[in-house]
């Protein structure tokens, strides 16, 4: 009996520990150009936030991005445009991002300087 709890508890251990995502930190360009369409551009990829119509204000922590034209911004098209920032996310490990679960808005001198982001646009 004793054998068959700790097998139970080390099988559900297991479940969770493989269906948790890890927590990943995204630095680059996170742009805005046009209402509910979200991206954020790294040096690895181009993550998609969030897209006008198909998912507009469901994904899971996108309230923790502040209005990003009160600081270092670039407006590109009205009321849109680009910032720099790092994100703390977890995705799908190809091209979402899934969840948010920290934003912190950056220099825009920042991600100029980092030859490896490819600049908006």
């Amino acid at each position: 009996m004793k054998y068959r709890i700790a097998a139970a508890v080390m099988t559900a251990a297991l479940v969770v520990a493989t269906s948790a995502r890890a927590a990943e930190t995204r630095c680059g360009w996170l742009e805005n150009p046009t209402p509910a369409n979200w991206w954020l551009e790294d040096a690895d990829s181009t993550w998609t936030i969030m897209t006008q119509g198909d998912d507009a204000g469901e994904l899971e922590g996108m309230e923790l991005i502040h209005d990003i034209s009160e600081h270092d911004y670039v407006r590109t098209n009205g009321n849109y445009g680009y910032a720099c920032a790092c994100l703390s996310v977890e995705t799908d490990g190809k091209e979402r991002i899934t969840k948010i679960l920290s934003f912190r808005q950056l220099a825009l001198a920042k991600c100029r300087a980092d030859k490896a982001l490819k600049f908006p646009g």
